[in-house]
């Protein structure tokens, strides 16, 4: 038996356990849990929660259907902060993706939204607030930043994120279909199945920064790693130094990825292998790639990682620096503490509410933690 196939019969046995480590990892522990509600009626397929920095009395929601939606102490306001549903196609994958404040919004007002046009096509476009009303964008303003053509309807990947660098960060699926037909995610001229970086500060409308691994030749400038079927989502440890991948995997295995934030040129694998395991070819070589720091199997109904956030809050000092994740169909809350290189805890949470189907999480400016679900509910993480 090669080395190879020992690694996946230790996975497999470990999956069958009702584990979602890598072999040497500790194994899953309960715990309890509490989802307080912030929103539970006005909403509308809520896919992302931010905050700009410092506003610790507005939250931001993204709503698939093309309007951003502001609570604000508490209050989910009844108009939208911006409304772009005329300009994009939703359901399924597609719609209004994410949105990012620029580290300077409180001066500038710069914000920037991800979704995907009425021809399904990826956009990055620039809005400002307006400056009569700070609770409403000057949808005018809007800029073309950056378009990516996507060859099918799903895996668009779709957050945008500034990082502890100040640049901007794209997470961008293979393009869709299934196992990636035309190996786009290993093909660095490709900016599918990619995480893109650039800087919106400089250049019209961006430019690459120079220590991008295909800044200078080989390869698509804007990128910063590859090998990714569809990250849903990233998000960056600034305690830490670390980013986190939750990569949706094809039909067999979930992962998360966690590396150093300021490595660049690394490959997730993605179709090489799924997860730590080889996908195609079958007999693949790992040799160069990136394996997941956790993964999980598609038994027990799981199906789609829904990636989330490490718990650097105030309220709740019990969760401090756990990487909270779930999944679409199971509807489970899990976390994991990870250093030193490797995964050092994990816990399976036992909820106080039925949540119903996971979406994506949020981060405030405070840096407490929220859920959002199907229903179009919106819980705080709290213990």
């Amino acid at each position: 038996m090669t080395s190879h196939q020992v690694l996946t019969r230790s996975l497999a046995v470990l999956a069958l356990l009702g584990c979602s480590n890598a072999p040497g990892a500790p194994p899953l522990t309960s715990d309890s849990l509490r989802l307080v509600p912030v929103v539970t009626s006005g909403l509308s397929s809520p896919v992302y929660l931010t905050a700009p920095s410092g506003d610790t009395a507005r939250l931001f929601v993204v709503e698939q259907s093309g309007q951003i939606r502001v609570v604000q102490h508490g209050q989910l306001l009844p108009a939208a902060f911006l409304d772009i549903h005329t300009r994009l196609v939703s359901g399924g994958e597609q719609g209004l993706l994410s949105v990012a404040f620029h580290p300077n919004y409180a001066t500038n007002g710069f914000f920037y939204v991800n979704y995907t046009d009425l021809n399904g096509d990826t956009r990055v476009e620039r809005y400002t607030v307006s400056a009569a009303d700070s609770n409403l964008a000057d949808t005018a303003t809007h800029k073309l930043i950056l378009f990516i053509p996507q060859p099918y309807a799903n895996h668009n990947g779709g957050l945008v994120m500034f990082g502890p660098d100040g640049m901007l960060y794209i997470g961008m699926g293979d393009g869709g279909s299934g196992g990636d037909p035309e190996n786009r995610a290993q093909n660095p001229d490709s900016l599918l199945g990619k995480l893109l970086r650039i800087d919106v500060d400089h250049g019209d409308p961006y430019a690459i920064p120079a220590n991008n691994p295909f800044a200078t030749s080989g390869g698509a400038p804007e990128i910063w790693a590859l090998g990714l079927r569809n990250p849903w989502r990233f998000a960056f440890d600034r305690s830490a130094g670390l980013l986190y991948i939750g990569d949706v995997g094809q039909g067999a295995w979930e992962e998360v990825d966690v590396q150093s934030a300021s490595q660049g040129g690394l490959n997730y694998g993605w179709r090489i292998m799924e997860g730590a395991h080889c996908y195609n070819p079958t007999n693949c070589s790992s040799a160069g790639l990136v394996l997941p720091a956790v993964e999980y199997d598609h038994s027990s109904g799981q199906c789609a990682i829904i990636g989330g956030f490490v718990y650097r809050g105030t309220r709740s000092p019990t969760l401090a620096g756990q990487y909270f994740y779930a999944d679409l169909c199971a509807a489970w809350v899990r976390s994991f503490s990870y250093g030193g290189g490797a995964v050092t805890g994990q816990t399976s949470w036992n909820l106080d509410v039925s949540p119903g189907t996971p979406l994506s999480f949020g981060e405030d400016a405070r840096g407490e933690l929220y859920l959002l679900t199907g229903g179009g509910d919106v819980y705080r993480i709290a213990q």
